[in-house]
């Protein structure tokens, strides 16, 4: 991103990024205080957020699953763990409601949020390289492929993978460790635990949201995009 600053702080419309995140997930009422799960800049975030949230450091960047891993003993008491981004600036309380609500109503171990865009041009290139959502002929969702790994077919899909999940925890728990990190990065992705939900014989829960929602900012490109947006909606 060009900054010193983590990227979750640098601020567009007067706010950092993860503080639109964090005031959406209090509007929400699915949360009173959440983990932000941090590396070594943990002193910057408490800073910055104070007593909004708790925090926890993990000590090795070995990708979401882990991160996820590091904050058992922060939510362990809850019926239900909901994974966000903290680049993700512009999810709604009414989608982080939507989200609880159609868990809870389904009874799922998994339920996620999946974002249908028209195309992949004009600003919505920015989804291009997202991982797609597999469906089977029933609609079921079967899997998350990453762009990388699929095939010229299953990147015509135009339903897309923004990372946004909630867990049954008692599930979680049970069935995170078997998570393996066999893959070009040699990191814990939490989309295995999506494959490993059905092949368990679950069926997998969504929601969906707003493409302009489930945008995340991780380059200077997306961080115009974002100011963009937000330009709109305050215009």
């Amino acid at each position: 991103m060009g900054s010193e600053m983590p990227k979750t702080l640098i601020p567009i419309g007067g706010k950092s990024i993860l503080q639109h995140l964090i005031d959406s997930v209090k509007a929400s009422g699915v949360d009173g205080l959440p983990v932000i799960v941090t590396g070594k800049e943990r002193e910057q975030f408490c800073d910055e957020f104070g007593e909004q949230c708790s925090y926890v450091v993990q000590q090795e960047q070995l990708g979401t699953a882990h991160a996820v891993m590091v904050a058992k003993d922060e939510v362990v008491d809850a019926d239900a763990v909901i994974v966000l981004y903290g680049d993700h600036p512009f999810i709604s309380a009414s989608a982080l409601q939507e989200l609880a609500k159609t868990h809870k109503e389904s009874g799922a171990v998994v339920t996620l949020m999946t974002a249908i865009v028209p195309s992949f041009s004009g600003w919505h290139k920015v989804f291009k390289s997202w991982g797609r959502i597999l469906r089977d002929a029933h609609g079921h969702i079967v899997g998350i492929r990453e762009y990388r790994d699929a095939m010229e077919s299953e990147r015509q899909s135009k339903e897309v993978n923004p990372g946004l999940y909630c867990f049954n925890s008692k599930w979680l728990w049970e069935n995170i460790a078997q998570v393996k990190n066999f893959n070009a990065q040699e990191e814990y992705y939490l989309t295995d635990l999506v494959e490993l939900a059905v092949s368990q014989g679950h069926e997998i829960a969504s929601s969906e949201i707003q493409p302009e929602e489930s945008i995340g900012v991780n380059t200077p490109e997306e961080l115009e995009l974002a100011k963009e947006i937000l330009e709109k909606r305050h215009g």
